[in-house]
């Protein structure tokens, strides 16, 4: 089977053959959930909110426009969509604003680990990240999104998306050092 790009699936939703939705939603429904359940942090309530996310998103796909990536308005819907449940449930949104980053001289060193255990060590740390750090980090390393998509996404400036994700990485670095420094105590 012929694959096509995006923007063929959603003009023949536009068009009319509502069949070919299918292939928007098995094509981003791992990132949409994980987003969810990032922010969300309860798993029958992301599956519930990527479920509205993907309604929300056929109802309103004549308000794409194509001024950017298919994938980066899905992620902003998702987000955003994330977000206002969040605040109506009146969490604690919690600003990157105000965190500060200490410096740590101890660098991580994956020596030693297989694959495998890399990608484990690395999934769990992401996890211990705040929603707004882990959504950056995944759309920008594993969802190949560019500053300027994730700026869109965030609803931020440019420069306040290359500081948060500057941020987000140094909270990353910090938690591989612990979780390595505790794997090498319990060895010893």
């Amino acid at each position: 089977m012929e694959q096509h790009d995006d923007l063929y699936y959603i003009e023949k939703v536009k068009s009319g053959l509502t069949n070919h939705f299918s292939y928007i939603v098995e094509n981003y429904k791992d990132v949409v959930f994980s987003i969810a359940l990032k922010v969300l942090k309860n798993r029958d309530e992301a599956e519930e909110m990527a479920q509205e996310v993907f309604i929300k998103v056929y109802h309103s796909l004549d308000k794409f426009r194509g001024s950017s990536k298919f994938s980066t308005w899905l992620y902003s819907v998702t987000y955003n969509h994330c977000i206002s449940q969040v605040r109506k449930k009146k969490y604690d949104i919690r600003s990157l604003e105000n965190v500060q980053i200490a410096d740590e001289d101890d660098d991580f060193n994956f020596d030693g680990f297989s694959e495998e255990e890399r990608r484990e060590i690395l999934e769990s740390a992401l996890k211990k990240l705040p929603e707004d750090d882990y959504t950056l980090v995944i759309l920008y390393y594993y969802e190949d999104q560019t500053i300027e998509e994730l700026a869109r996404v965030a609803k931020l400036s440019v420069s306040n998306t290359k500081v948060k994700l500057f941020r987000a990485r140094k909270k990353l670095h910090i938690i591989l050092n612990e979780m390595l420094k505790e794997e090498i105590d319990s060895l010893l």
